[in-house]
C-alpha cells in the first residue's frame, strides 16, 4: 500500500472538553502506520435540516462536511449518548448529508466509538447510529467495539488524555482492524 488510508474522525459532542472529543483527539497517535486520521470539518453551524432550505441550496458548511466524507477512505465517529440516542446536532448533520446528491456515506466504511461516565458507555447511541447509517448504505465496521464506560475514570480531567491503558489498547486494536476492513471494502 503506497499511500496512507485517509480517515476522518467526526466527534458527536460539540463541547471541546467532552470525553468523546478527548478520544477523537487521541486517535491519530493510536492509528496503525498505514492510516492517517484528521478531524472532519465542524457541523456546529448547520441549520436544522429543512427540505425548504435545501431547495434554495445546501449551506457551504454542509458542502464542506460532505466533501470531506467523500474524500475520506473511512470515517470514525466518536460520540456521546444523549437521552439514550444520537446527539441532535450529529443526527442533524447526518440528515443533511443523506439528502445531498450522491450522498457521501453510501459504501463508506464507518467505525463507531463512544465514551460516557455511565455504565453502558454510550452503547445505546451506537445502536441507533448504526441504524441511521445503515439506512443510508454506510458500510458499518463491526468488531472490536470501542465502548468506553466510566470515562471519567479513564480520561484525565486536567489533560484530556486517555489515562487507561486497556482503553488505549482496544482503540488501537479497533483502528488496526478498521484499516483491514477499509481495504476489503475498497477491493
Amino acid at each position: 500500500m503506497a499511500d496512507k488510508l485517509n480517515v476522518i474522525v467526526i466527534c458527536g459532542s460539540l463541547r471541546k472538553g467532552s470525553y468523546n472529543a478527548s478520544v477523537a483527539r487521541a486517535l491519530p497517535a493510536l492509528a496503525p502506520p498505514e492510516m492517517a486520521i484528521k478531524s472532519a470539518p465542524g457541523y456546529d453551524k448547520f441549520p436544522l435540516y429543512n427540505a425548504d432550505l435545501q431547495a434554495v441550496g445546501n449551506p457551504p458548511e454542509v458542502i464542506a462536511w460532505v466533501e470531506a466524507i467523500r474524500a475520506a477512505d473511512g470515517v470514525v465517529i466518536v460520540s456521546a449518548e444523549y437521552n439514550w440516542s444520537i446527539p441532535g446536532p450529529l443526527k442533524n448533520a447526518i440528515d443533511w448529508a443523506s439528502r445531498v446528491k450522491d450522498q457521501p456515506f453510501k459504501d463508506k466504511p464507518v467505525a463507531v466509538q463512544s465514551a460516557s461516565p455511565g455504565l453502558v458507555g454510550g452503547s445505546r447511541m451506537q445502536y441507533h447510529l448504526r441504524q441511521a447509517l445503515t439506512s443510508i448504505d454506510a458500510m458499518m465496521f463491526g468488531k472490536p467495539e470501542v465502548i468506553i464506560n466510566f470515562a471519567n475514570k479513564k480520561i484525565d480531567e486536567k489533560t484530556g488524555e486517555i489515562a487507561d491503558q486497556p482503553t488505549k489498547d482496544i482503540i488501537t486494536q479497533q483502528l488496526a482492524a478498521f484499516a483491514k476492513f477499509i481495504e476489503r471494502v475498497r477491493a
